[in-house]
């Protein structure tokens, strides 16, 4: 089924598509943040989703779920794995992201529940429903197709998979970017990703993806923690930074958006990663601190950046797994 799918293609198209007999992960496309807004008839819109990346290669019977950084997937999110073996193509790779919802929107700090865990069974335990948004087809059944543009992989996707949950087809709009940000905005979503639907699939950061953000959100790495007080228990604030010129600078402290169970999980983790020194290229000077090793990164929502390079009102969202602590730098539109 699927060969007859590629040979679909116009003929102008099909010289762009190379064999391939096996699939295999491939370093993820990137984003890169904007403050650009705008409309154009080569470009098309998706809601910016708010979860884990995930890379799927199927392989016969075999499926493997991949992050960003190409760790293992599967056991967090084994009804995925599942459902991807069902589909009819048996070699493919697939690229989009997993979810959870909350209140009708998708949520980060939910799917923590299940980011967080490596056994399938607690994590099928946890009740939290997960869902993959595939937006994007670079393999099927021996066909390298990431020469094609954007839109020609689109319409082989929905043509290859069958989407009923948890696999969903993330969908877009065309053309009116200006329109959809301010609804996607008005709905309390992310915000949007525009991506030029005439280019091909590249292995980087790039700009044929753009991010339209409703919010501001900047990723930290987690250097140190002060003490609770109060009734409070775990900790009081994680202190967090990003790397410039090699060196973890301080962003400042983040005392709000955690649960009680997150309290006591990162306190545990936080002791395991114990330091005497602080890893940040100053001395934060903060009272009641205590420091760790750089290997954590939170994901944090703030208002504003300060003059000096510190989160005005920030608010913890959740860890990532997927991000080497080294990768996180200050991000600003270009």
């Amino acid at each position: 089924m699927t060969s007859s799918i590629v040979h679909t293609l116009p003929d102008e198209l099909r010289g762009r598509v190379r064999r391939r007999e096996r699939p295999r992960w491939v370093k993820p496309m990137l984003a890169t943040l904007t403050d650009e807004r705008f409309s154009d008839p080569d470009w098309i819109f998706e809601r910016k989703l708010d979860g884990e990346r995930c890379l799927a290669v199927r392989s016969g019977e075999a499926v493997k779920l991949f992050s960003r950084h190409r760790k293992s997937l599967n056991h967090s999110y084994p009804e995925i794995a599942e459902a991807l073996a069902a589909q009819d193509p048996d070699t493919f790779l697939v690229d989009g992201e997993i979810v959870a919802f909350e209140e009708g929107k998708t949520s980060f700090a939910r799917l923590q529940g299940r980011m967080q865990l490596r056994d399938p069974d607690q994590a099928r335990a946890t009740g939290i429903a997960v869902f993959y948004y595939v937006f994007d087809l670079l393999r099927v059944e021996g066909h390298d197709l990431e020469r094609l543009p954007l839109r020609a992989r689109k319409a082989l996707l929905r043509r290859a998979l069958a989407f009923r949950d948890p696999i969903r087809l993330c969908t877009h709009r065309n053309a009116d970017g200006e329109r959809y940000y301010r609804e996607a905005c008005g709905k309390g979503w992310e915000g949007l990703i525009a991506k030029d639907a005439t280019a091909p699939y590249v292995h980087s950061r790039s700009r044929t993806w753009l991010k339209f953000k409703c919010v501001n959100e900047q990723e930290l790495v987690i250097g140190g923690y002060t003490d609770p007080k109060g009734s409070r228990t775990g900790f009081g604030a994680i202190l967090g930074g990003f790397y410039r010129d090699g060196d973890l600078r301080y962003a400042g402290k983040v005392g709000t958006g955690f649960d009680h169970q997150t309290l006591r999980n990162l306190r545990e983790r936080f002791e395991q990663l114990s330091r005497r020194t602080p890893p940040f290229s100053e001395d934060p000077r903060e009272k009641d601190a205590h420091w760790v090793s750089p290997e954590l990164v939170a994901t944090v929502g703030f208002t504003e950046w300060t003059e000096d390079d510190k989160l005005r009102h920030p608010r913890f969202r959740g860890l990532r797994r997927d991000k080497d602590p080294r990768d996180v730098w200050k991000e600003v539109p270009s």
